[in-house]
């Protein structure tokens, strides 16, 4: 059984500590295993309700947000395993909505599974909105996420939608740009073409309850009515808090990139699945180990040191691969991470917007790992940006889902960048790509060029955000 250090494990805790002060977060639970099962550590800190005090354990659900997008792809892979699709067909084939009529080639599957669509961030089609416009309500009875009626209203606007695009980042599967539609896409494409009449039933049936994860699901009324239910915690535009149970609060009409609920004890079980190539603690295979290895295989750049594959991100952490993936939603950070030469997966879960609680997983890993709790960022070395790039970059830079930011030459030869209306200090690195350090992660800057080198967007963070033409 792996061990951690008194010294390294109090490190880590002090870390906690520190971001959640920070961030204003309100309860945090991490929760370490082995690929056996083996719970190495849990630890739980603040509370699920902070206004009753109510403490956090092992049970309590929280929003998993975009750690969702893992189980996505994994039922796409089990789907392909069992020979009711291939990764390589065209989404088209599957669902007669999506006709992908203005994209230069054909969307597959595959680029779905990747963000490479070929789709600049667009604003989200959300659950209560959509279900307001119906005229319908989510109930115990009647549950949102099994009704066939709002699956069809649901796949029906944001396939339209997508088809509408006439500008694009580039050729499907030429560049990675963060689509949550496109994984709601491939949750319908699951529930079409499974043995199952929901996405949440496939789930359930095909990997919640294999895995014995018995408190996990993508419900939304049953667990606001959870007694251990997270309380969610997220800012309002003007700065105050949000505080209530609504776990539709901006989620997505299609549950495929963000809906799921857990638990850490439940999401434990998930970690050690991934450490056994497929198969849980339990003993229960739910997927074969190419398809995992498949999963994890780098296929789009991210930034310097991370690639995504198929709803999962992978990097290296010295000589060792780190598998994982974030997720964030008003009153959800969560975190899933794991390393397959050591052995150890860490789960990180918060009830509050916009906590890092990505470098709490880390630090736990690297902790477990028998390394330093916190990595060393590279320090680049002087370069100054060509008359070129500074004229090419300048401009404004705008996302449908709502962010902006613009960068603008400057007398003394720099580049100013201003996010949201916030100054952030850009330091360019590499020909055509500038980097904004934060306290916990490097955020990289990149230039999206057209074949005559012309600038039509910029890749930050994740996204890639389309220039606003002069």
């Amino acid at each position: 059984m792996k061990l951690i250090t008194e010294g390294l494990r109090k490190e880590a805790e002090e870390l906690v500590k520190q971001i959640m002060e920070e961030s204003s977060a309100r309860g945090i639970a991490v929760g370490v295993t082995d690929g056996e099962g083996n719970i190495l550590y849990e630890g739980y800190f603040g509370f699920r309700d902070a206004e009753r005090r109510l403490p956090v354990d092992r049970d309590s659900l929280f929003g998993m947000a975009s750690v969702t997008k893992s189980f996505t792809a994994l039922a796409i892979m089990q789907l392909q395993m069992e020979g009711r699709l291939s990764v390589y067909d065209e989404v088209k084939d599957y669902i007669p909505e999506f006709t992908g009529k203005n994209s230069p080639e054909p969307v597959r599957i595959w680029h779905l599974l990747c963000h490479s669509g070929g789709y600049f961030p667009l604003p989200r089609i959300v659950v209560d909105k959509t279900a307001e416009e119906m005229g319908i309500k989510d109930s115990l009875d009647n549950e949102l996420i099994y009704r066939d009626d709002f699956a069809r209203e649901g796949i029906r606007r944001v396939a339209e939608r997508l088809d509408d695009q006439t500008r694009f980042t580039g050729r499907p599967g030429q560049r990675l740009s963060y689509c949550n539609d496109g994984f709601g896409l491939l949750s319908d494409i699951i529930r079409r073409h499974s043995d199952c009449g929901s996405f949440a039933e496939y789930l359930d049936k095909h990997i919640l309850k294999p895995l014995e994860m018995n408190r996990s699901n993508i419900g939304f009324l049953r667990n606001s009515l959870d007694e251990n239910a997270a309380v969610l915690y997220s800012r309002e535009p003007d700065g105050s808090w949000r505080i209530d149970k609504d776990y539709e609060n901006d989620a997505f009409v299609l549950h495929g990139g963000g809906a799921l609920k857990s638990t850490l004890g439940d999401m434990l079980k998930y970690a050690a699945m991934y450490l056994n190539e497929g198969c849980g603690a339990n003993g229960k295979r739910i997927i074969d180990r190419y398809s995992i290895g498949e999963m994890w295989k780098p296929r789009q750049f991210m930034k310097p040191g991370v690639y995504y594959g198929y709803g999962l991100e992978t990097r290296q952490m010295g000589d060792m691969t780190v598998i994982e993936h974030g997720g964030s939603l008003p009153g959800v950070s969560s975190n899933l991470s794991f390393c397959p030469q050591a052995g150890v997966g860490v789960i990180v879960l918060c009830n509050t917007m916009d906590v890092p609680v990505y470098a709490i997983g880390d630090a736990f890993l690297r902790a477990f790992c028998g390394l330093s709790i916190q990595e060393e960022r590279p320090n680049h070395k002087p370069y100054h940006w060509s008359r070129e790039e500074l004229s090419e970059l300048e401009g404004s830079y705008v996302s449908g889902e709502g962010d902006s930011f613009i960068l603008k030459r400057e007398a003394d030869g720099s580049l100013s960048m201003n996010l949201n209306g916030k100054p952030m200090d850009l330091t360019p690195v590499y020909p055509w790509q500038g980097m904004v350090r934060k306290k916990y992660t490097d955020i990289y800057l990149t230039a999206v060029r057209d074949e005559d080198g012309k600038v039509f967007g910029a890749h930050y963070g994740s996204r890639i955000f389309p220039k606003l033409p002069i």
